[in-house]
């Protein structure tokens, strides 16, 4: 398997500045890190209903006050 030393990759990322643009590069490192983070939690078996997800224990912080200030 080829090695990529940093020239190699100060091309790539070069051809990709001029390809994209720099306002979109931010926004293609976002699709591609999404895509493999699913793509690992894909092969590493790991389901959304095993890790609560950030929003879902926001929803149940939210919930929870709103239970004491109904209580109160």
């Amino acid at each position: 398997m080829p090695n990529i030393g940093p020239m190699e990759l100060a091309i790539v990322l070069i051809v990709a500045v001029i390809i994209l643009g720099p306002k979109r590069i931010p926004e293609a490192a976002k699709s591609i890190g999404k895509g493999i983070r699913g793509f690992k939690q894909t092969v590493g078996g790991e389901d959304e209903d095993e890790k609560p997800s950030l929003a879902s224990e926001t929803i149940k912080e939210q919930k929870a006050e709103e239970s004491k200030r109904a209580d109160s």
